[in-house]
């Protein structure tokens, strides 16, 4: 053979041999990764299905567990847990969307085998170590089997299908803890059949867990402990196209819905209108709903929305004899006297229902003794000990009638042997029995008359070791202390040190296209940046006190609003102000900050685009369109939410101190977003009021501003009272030339007269007169005995603003307000 031949095969027999090596994998995985299964094949070890967009997988997944592990044992089994499932193919965290068999996973060193029937019957998961059968479709009627195919669709629902195109079986009929776009949970009306949501045990556990979703028979979608407790509740479906509870369904730009509520079904769906996106519903092993977008950037699934928002809202949370606090994260703790569970305590692992139990066992039963609530007397027995700040009382509460005080209530808890605690207010004497499930507790004393005291029956030689240890732990407390101060003046030098270094640094900003790739934290603009967003700061949309906003486009679909500040000292402050608070915040109801700039002395704030402009454009302006009353009352019940976020569920407790229609933004849907921080006061968790300058809008203080008293965020509450007058008159409250009886020569300032309309029983005639009488009448009531309550001379004798929302809600009863002194005088002057 001639050299230069040799040569030539020599150097083409590699690339050969590679094409030949790329050839057969391509193979090898077109074998494997394909979409349907045929009657007699089987799917084992590796093995898996794949939809023909790639987007879904179906095959065996294993958790590896150890057998037989002692010190001296070196012939540990590595067993694992297999279940079939179907999970995302493209995110390479593994999510299983739907499990075959949850209940009983094959534990074994080897794959389980998935058969399809020669006959085309049913499918089949054999553990091949006991040729046992563990799960199968359990198809009982077939026809024409031998055409039967099995199929992965390209929405993730596994189908058996014959050649008439007939569905036999589907996963999408079987859903375990998730809800696939095009998916349902669905009730079948007239068999009673139901297709619902039920969560895993926990992370590691793909068994059942207790938690559950399912639609009624009303249309209503509501959240179940054990099937039985329900604990969050869609709401009426809207004929705008979302649930009432829900308003985040308004991002039409997101999502489609598909609602049906008839005679013979009620069902829901829904489709991602970027199918591009990879994202789905599931109800979490902690008892929430969430919606989870896969973020290419981060590598991990991004949180869209969540159900309950507040996590302290799902029952049985924590676990029994355990609280929840008012942390926007789940902060599971154990009340006095008791201690995590062995079994199922690992909140961290998102594992709540193992809870706590006692240190002690209870010492007496029936015996009616046992020394005073405070347990301060050295008897034997059953006492006590006083859980302060309680906002919400255990679940399942029993009312004793013939107790007329708390000494009485004691007394009858302690004659009872499976009573474990009481409480007596305003309410009376009311006990509980076994259990204590959803109590949540404040971190830190609240305002004036918030929180509730709930007494534990505890034995009385906790009370004993609590003395006996006293000494001790104010040693360690004082050691704590003193750890504490020296890392926090630690902390305080590194910061000073790196704010040094970086002020010697220029500052390096992000381009504002890539906006969708940043999650959860602001954006820092260039100023030129927003100079062409703005088109050099040419469309005005509006102006206050501190500055100028702009209209915006980051792109053809994102619109942004730009706040410029000015004024030197009010400027920095107000940036400083708006970044600290909303800027670390997210809640519907809160205007979302996206960045800002901060170059030399310009100051900019960046916010997303609210389309229906300000609250007060819509309610003061005759040229305006009038809402209406079902918009006006979600309006009221979007803004009692967003402050009952800040004032209850911030990590730092926010007061914004300057509610008023002009700062309440309205979307697209008319949902309403709390906006303009610049005079927010933030307060720790350590402390329950703070003394500040007088600030805000005439016409909204509360009578504290000018008393010199420290404030509370029941300010925001006297303010959101006089803003629900508006919302409900539609005038101004500083105009008092208007009257809402046009037979009335006395004319009064409008609080004053609804106030006298309400023990009248005559609230409808205070209705806006452009809505022509048109709402419903225990919604006007309603509205207006909280408006009063909330302008209470006295900040304790208003509500809390997650007070105000259960009100409006319906789920709270109002009782009858009495007239505001102070606002009855001014105007009789």
């Amino acid at each position: 053979m001639p050299m230069r031949l040799l040569l030539i095969i020599l150097v083409a027999l590699p690339a050969w041999l590679f094409a030949l090596h790329t050839t057969a994998i391509s193979a090898t995985a077109a074998a494997i990764e394909k979409d349907t299964l045929s009657p007699g094949q089987t799917l084992t070890g590796d093995g898996k299905l794949v939809s023909s967009n790639g987007k879904f997988a179906l095959g065996f997944f294993h958790i590896s567990i150890i057998s037989n592990s002692t010190p001296d044992n070196h012939n540990n089994t590595d067993l694992k847990l297999w279940h079939l499932g179907i999970w995302f193919n493209k995110v390479p965290k593994l999510t299983p969307v739907w499990v075959a068999s949850r209940e009983n996973p094959i534990q074994s060193p080897i794959s389980p085998e998935l058969k399809f029937s020669g006959d085309g019957a049913n499918l089949a998961v054999v553990n091949l170590a006991t040729n046992s059968t563990v799960w199968s479709t359990q198809i009982t009627t077939q026809t024409n089997t031998t055409t039967t195919i099995l199929v992965l669709l390209s929405n993730g629902n596994l189908i058996l299908r014959n050649s008439d195109d007939n569905i036999l079986w589907q996963s999408f009929d079987h859903p375990t803890d998730t809800l696939l776009p095009g998916a349902t949970i669905a009730l079948n009306k007239i068999t009673g059949e139901t297709r619902r949501l039920v969560s895993r045990r926990s992370n590691a556990d793909q068994s059942p867990g207790v938690y559950s979703m399912e639609i009624g028979r009303d249309g209503v979608v509501r959240m179940l402990w054990n099937s039985t407790v329900p604990y969050w509740s869609s709401g009426e479906w809207i004929n705008g196209g979302y649930f009432s509870s829900v308003p985040e369904m308004t991002a039409h730009h997101r999502f489609n819905f598909t609602f049906v509520n008839n005679d013979r079904e009620s069902s829901f769906a829904y489709q991602v209108l970027d199918e591009s996106s990879t994202m789905y519903s599931f109800v979490d092993v902690s008892g929430q709903r969430r919606v989870l977008s896969w973020h290419e950037g981060r590598q991990d699934w991004v949180n869209v929305f969540t159900h309950p928002n507040d996590q302290c809202e799902v029952h049985a949370v924590c676990g029994p004899f355990a609280v929840c606090n008012d942390n926007t994260l789940l902060s599971c703790s154990c009340m006095k006297g008791f201690v995590a569970s062995s079994v199922g305590n690992n909140w961290d692992l998102d594992d709540p229902i193992g809870g706590c139990r006692r240190n002690t066992s209870l010492e007496d039963c029936g015996g009616g003794g046992g020394g005073d609530r405070n347990g301060s007397n050295g008897d034997l027995g059953d006492r006590f000990y006083a859980m302060t700040r309680v906002v919400a009382l255990p679940f399942d509460t029993r009312k004793i009638g013939d107790a007329a005080s708390a000494a009485e209530c004691e007394k009858v808890c302690l004659g009872l042997c499976s009573c474990t605690a009481y409480s007596f207010g305003t309410g009376g004497c009311s006990v509980w029995h076994g259990e204590l499930l959803n109590v949540k507790q404040l971190l830190s004393d609240g305002a004036s008359g918030s929180g509730k005291t709930l007494y534990i029956r505890l034995a009385a030689t906790e009370f004993q070791a609590r003395r006996n240890n006293r000494p001790a732990v104010s040693i360690v407390g004082l050691i704590a202390a003193c750890s504490a101060t020296l890392s926090f003046l630690a902390v305080i030098i590194v910061v000073l040190i790196v704010r040094a270094k970086r002020n010697k640094r220029k500052l390096h900003f992000h381009n504002a296209n890539n906006i969708n790739n940043i999650g959860g934290g602001l954006i820092p603009f260039k100023y030129r940046e927003l100079q062409r967003a703005t088109r050099n700061f040419s469309e005005k949309i509006g102006a206050g006190g501190f500055g100028v906003v702009f209209k915006g486009m980051l792109n053809e679909s994102t619109a942004i609003a730009v706040k410029r500040l000015y004024g030197s000292y009010h400027e920095e402050k107000q940036f400083r102000a708006e970044v600290s608070s909303v800027g670390i915040i997210h809640h519907n109801n809160l205007v979302k900050m996206i960045g800002f700039c901060c170059e030399g002395e310009k100051r900019f704030l960046v916010y997303e685009y609210m389309s229906n402009g300000s609250l007060d454009a819509h309610l003061f302006r005759n040229d305006a369109s009038t809402l209406n009353w079902k918009t006006r009352y979600q309006i009221a019940l979007g803004i009692a939410r967003g402050l009952a976020y800040l004032h209850e569920s911030c990590r730092d407790h926010i007061i914004h101190c300057d509610i008023k229609p002009q700062n309440i933004l309205l979307d697209g849907s008319f949902v309403p977003k709390i906006a303009d921080f610049g005079m927010a006061k933030l307060i720790g968790r350590d402390c329950s009021r703070v003394v500040t300058t007088a600030r805000g809008t005439i016409g909204y203080l509360a009578p504290e501003w000018f008393s010199g008293m420290a404030i509370t965020p029941k300010i925001d509450v006297y303010s959101y009272g006089m803003v629900l007058f508006e919302i409900i008159s539609g005038w101004r409250n500083t105009d008092k030339e208007h009257s809402c009886d046009n037979d009335d020569d006395d004319v009064a300032y409008f609080p004053v007269q609804i106030a006298r309309k309400l023990l009248e029983g005559n609230v409808m005639r205070f209705l806006d007169h452009r809505l022509n009488g048109d709402a419903i009448f225990e919604e006007v009531e309603r509205a207006c005995k909280v408006a009063c309550w909330c302008i209470q001379d006295k900040e304790f004798d208003r509500p809390m603003m997650s007070k105000v929302v259960q009100i409006l809600e319906g789920l709270v009863d109002v009782d009858m307000p009495p007239m505001p002194r102070l606002i009855e005088a001014i105007t009789q002057r």
